[in-house]
């Protein structure tokens, strides 16, 4: 049986392992001495929580085609930079205005505004050179790839292109079309990315690409839906940050148009969607399976 509860740790640990080594000052000073107030900024914002599923999705997605975890290191930590660099700034006043973030103080609660939006800055940039290094993969054609894929994932027609969706949708209201475009961009957009950039450190063909990018999208839609379901019915103990918001901010949701019970349906429905798009891999795609049906029957 696919251990699940092992892999996730197992990645946790070597993803938070391979942060504390790249965001240092010494590696991060080049060509000037980098700032300590801003390093410390970035490893806050950064280290010591998260599951870290970004970058287990690399991992899993790669495995398929034989890539060992140790050679997808490197891309799962481009991504979660992405990925934390994302919090850090929608946890800023102008955005979400949060104060606690996996359980400890938001970045610009533990520092200030302007060293968290440096600290973010920061962290999206060093992304993309951890993509560019050949620590990452020694072809420079397949680390152009992954820089195209994130860079995707990760903007305008992306993440932060769903994010300015969002913030849209509060002032004036979404349909239901424009929620699940929204949300396919702000969340889906970088679980799509993280699937793919491990299918292509694989050198995936075509077609097994377009299956696992199918997956991904299904992946990406399970991940949001739970959250929202998470916002209505969790504690904020239980998920390290404050509940509740999403209808205090009026922000539009899938789950505040068709209610609790039709959501979870609604996401069961989700995860058998992404798990259809793996049944040509067969065993070797039980962990991104595991991932799926994880994303929606976690409880923070």
């Amino acid at each position: 049986m696919h251990d699940f509860a092992a892999d996730i740790a197992n990645c946790a640990a070597e993803v938070e392992t391979g942060l504390e080594n790249v965001l240092t000052a010494e590696q991060l000073s080049a060509p000037g001495p980098a700032a300590e107030r801003l390093v410390a900024a970035m490893r806050h914002g950064s280290l010591k929580g998260g599951k870290r599923l970004r970058p287990l999705l690399v991992r899993q997605a790669a495995a398929i085609f034989g890539v060992p975890a140790a050679r997808s290191l490197v891309a799962g930590l481009a991504v979660e930079s992405v990925h934390c660099y994302s919090l850090i700034h929608d946890d800023l006043p102008a955005m979400d205005d949060d104060d606690l973030r996996r359980g400890r103080p938001t970045v610009h609660k533990a520092y200030d505004e302007a060293t968290a939006i440096l600290a973010g800055d920061g962290l999206l940039t060093h992304a993309f050179g951890l993509l560019a290094s050949p620590d990452c993969h020694p072809d420079p054609a397949i680390r152009i790839a992954l820089v195209t894929e994130l860079v995707a994932g990760s903007g305008a027609g992306g993440m932060a292109g769903g994010q300015m969706r969002d913030i849209e949708g509060e002032r004036g209201g979404f349909s239901g079309d424009d929620i699940a475009i929204m949300q396919s961009m702000k969340t889906g957009a970088l679980i799509r990315a993280s699937v793919r950039i491990g299918a292509i450190l694989g050198n995936a063909d075509a077609r097994a690409l377009s299956a696992l990018t199918a997956y991904a999208e299904a992946a990406g839609r399970a991940f949001q839906l739970a959250d929202d379901l998470l916002d209505v019915t969790a504690t904020a103990a239980a998920m390290g940050k404050a509940t509740g918001k999403d209808a205090a901010h009026g922000k539009q949701t899938l789950v505040a148009r068709i209610g609790v019970d039709e959501a979870r349906q609604h996401l069961l429905a989700i995860v058998n969607d992404a798990l259809s798009a793996l049944r040509t891999f067969g065993p070797k795609a039980d962990g991104l399976r595991a991932t799926a049906r994880y994303f929606a029957s976690r409880e923070h």
